[in-house]
């Protein structure tokens, strides 16, 4: 789920790169210094895809393929998205920054990406490039069947993850990291992954920590529903269910443990600051 490979952020391939220069970069990100500019290139479309439904806060759009805004599941990803631009507008206010909010398009089988095609089959993700949150809403279905994470929060925490690939995107971490990425060793660039992902994973429960202190957004049992879903889909699990072994080496998202302690930091801590995985030891 949410990031895993290079660019765009989303599926189960791919990794990232680099730890001593990344750590450096990030405390300046962190504090204020200005991002630097976003990723270039990109794929092409293809008249022979469905065209998929864009939705944002203001201006939700439909389309003749894939979930419309008046399904239940559209009208619930048009609010999670909007409650995560009420966290992240106000933060990026704290930092003296514009957060500029994110389009969260609909998609149902296959979708081409400023970052290329992709399917459902790779999971949600996140494409710097066109600055867009791709989902195939029948993900929370397998996520309830195929994962055993069921509940409305833990379909939210796929979305908060996402966007808080926007936001790392947004304060310039993302555009660093690739850089890293095409320099490093293939181990260097999955570790570098592992902490965009749990730094993402922190940033869905610094959302969850804001939806319920500041709105009473949650009700008993959501953030077990989120603390599951996030075990759910650590590397770990994931490889003991498909190879029968265990290969850490080889996370790209991080092993179980992992992404629920980091999602538990950001609920907790409710800042940025709290989720620096790049400076963490051990993660």
């Amino acid at each position: 789920m949410g990031g895993g490979g290079r660019f765009p952020i989303g599926g189960r391939a791919g990794g990232l790169g680099g730890l001593g220069l990344i750590a450096l970069v990030l405390i300046g990100l962190f504090f204020g210094i200005d991002p630097t500019a976003l990723l270039q290139g990109g794929g092409r479309s293809s008249s022979s895809v469905p065209q998929p439904q864009e939705q944002t806060r203001s201006a939700p759009h439909t389309s003749a393929q894939g979930p419309k805004v008046g399904d239940e599941a559209g009208e619930f990803v048009a609010v999670v998205l909007a409650d995560t631009e009420d966290t992240w507008n106000a933060l990026f206010q704290q930092m003296g920054k514009r957060y500029r909010e994110p389009t969260l398009v609909l998609f149902s089988g296959a979708v081409n990406s400023s970052c290329g095609f992709a399917q459902a089959a790779s999971g949600p993700f996140y494409c710097p490039i066109d600055q867009k949150v791709y989902l195939d809403t029948s993900f929370f279905a397998a996520l309830t069947h195929r994962f055993g994470a069921p509940g409305d929060f833990a379909q939210a925490y796929v979305i908060a993850h996402e966007v808080g690939h926007h936001v790392q995107n947004q304060l310039g971490i993302l555009p660093q990291v690739e850089a890293f990425q095409q320099q490093a060793s293939r181990s260097d660039a999955n570790r570098a992954q592992v902490m965009v992902e749990l730094q993402a994973d922190c940033f869905a429960g610094i959302w969850a920590h804001h939806a319920d202190r500041s709105r009473r957004l949650l009700e008993q049992g959501d953030i077990e529903e989120g603390l599951n879903a996030a075990a759910a889909i650590g590397d770990d699990r994931l490889q003991k269910q498909s190879q029968g072994y265990v290969v850490p080496d080889a996370f790209t998202h991080g092993s179980s443990a992992q992404r629920v302690r980091w999602f538990k930091r950001g609920f907790e801590a409710g800042t940025p600051g709290a989720c620096d995985t790049f400076n963490a030891d051990p993660l």
